[in-house]
């Protein structure tokens, strides 16, 4: 493993078995600017059309900050490259993992966990100014709820001095306990169309006793608890549990888990109103499914429509990943079979802090350990 730092520029080497991350006494760390995705851009025009990422719901914002996010004409979005040690670390790392040459299988997995890149990007008019070319995840997406969670036992990285790690510490003191924090959040209601938004401070409040509400919060339109989102949601963390678990040539710090689902139920099969009061609720809002009791698992519904189970309540813990397998892409229909997933994505975003590493990212996977088995209590809670 190779590596080396050129002129403040951090030098990544693709290899088949890895890839070599500098890491020097110098980097100090520091806030980073996450990518934070929003809806369609409004507002008036910057850099050849350009104009700021609107919907942000955490993270420096262009015009306010020294760095920001923008929304390209094209529909992508572009993140302005943070002052070396970070900008060119993160540069680097979408470089790496797009390679064109890229065989590695661990970052090639690692593509499907992460928004598509498209390299730099920069205005005729100020060629010097830096921008990361990205995907816009939500795009796709009529009334986005999105939030953002940065994950992780530390929020600074190995070589950050004592006066950074104090102040990330005093942010937010439980982040070893939870491993986890929720930075920022906007969530669709259904009878008012519009949206309610809650800042980094309301994160920051969550504590044990009230992290499991404050982050069910996100998927509550309202009216009902959006379940059929909850359980995509779960689906996809584990995928990149699955991910985290099988590598140990990275670590991640000071990164985030973009959660995106659609807010507006399908107008063609969403259930009434008066229905999502009912006890008995569809498994998925936007389009009508067979209806499960409040508290079913992913498993449990495989099991019910395999087997003719009762679907009781239960985490997803255990020998459900076959059964999540096989719902990859899919919930159950009594009439027409299997039917398309909610829309919901779940992306890794922000890498400014990723390093080399020959063991298992713990701080990382405690956080998504943690953060599953929240999500599948407020699934199997909901009554």
């Amino acid at each position: 493993m190779e590596s080396s730092l050129a002129l403040g520029r951090l030098e990544l080497t693709n290899s088949s078995a890895a890839v070599g991350v500098s890491l020097t006494p110098q980097l100090s760390g520091g806030p980073s600017a996450i990518e934070k995705y929003g809806q369609r851009p409004q507002g008036q025009a910057h850099l050849n059309g350009c104009v700021p990422l609107s919907h942000q719901v955490a993270g420096h914002k262009y015009g306010v900050d020294k760095v920001g996010i923008l929304q390209h004409p094209d529909g992508t979005v572009l993140k302005q490259l943070q002052p070396p040690p970070r900008g060119p670390r993160e540069m680097q790392f979408y470089s790496m993992v797009y390679a064109e040459d890229c065989c590695d299988p661990c970052f090639l997995e690692l593509k499907n966990h992460v928004p598509k890149y498209y390299g730099i990007w920069s205005s005729p008019d100020n060629p010097h100014d830096l921008y990361l070319k990205m995907e816009d995840v939500t795009r796709r997406f009529i009334k986005p709820c999105i939030m953002d969670v940065k994950l992780g036992q530390q929020s600074y990285n190995p070589f950050a001095s004592q006066e950074k790690r104090e102040q990330q510490i005093r942010k937010y003191p439980l982040m070893e306990e939870i491993g986890f924090l929720v930075l920022g959040m906007r969530v669709y209601k259904l009878c008012t169309d519009t949206f309610e938004t809650y800042d980094q401070h309301y994160g920051r409040r969550l504590v044990k006793d009230t992290i499991k509400d404050g982050l069910a919060k996100f998927f509550y339109n309202g009216v009902s608890l959006r379940k059929d989102a909850v359980s995509a949601s779960i689906f996809r963390v584990r995928r990149i549990l699955r991910w985290f678990e099988s590598q140990q040539q990275l670590t991640f710090y000071a990164s985030s888990l973009l959660f995106v689902y659609e807010g507006l139920p399908s107008c063609s099969s969403s259930p009434p109103l008066s229905s999502l009061f009912k006890k008995e609720v569809e498994y998925n809002n936007n389009s009508i499914q067979v209806s499960v009791p409040w508290g079913c698992s992913l498993t449990s519904i495989y099991t019910n429509h395999t087997e003719g189970g009762h679907c009781g309540k239960g985490h997803l813990h255990g020998n459900s990943v076959d059964a999540e397998t096989k719902l990859k892409g899919y919930v159950v229909d009594e009439a027409e079979g299997w039917r398309s997933e909610p829309e919901v994505e779940v992306r890794m975003i922000d890498f400014a802090h990723v390093f080399a590493s020959e063991s298992h990212d713990h701080g990382y996977i405690y956080g998504l350990k943690h953060l599953l088995m929240v999500l599948e209590q407020i699934l199997c809670e909901a009554a």
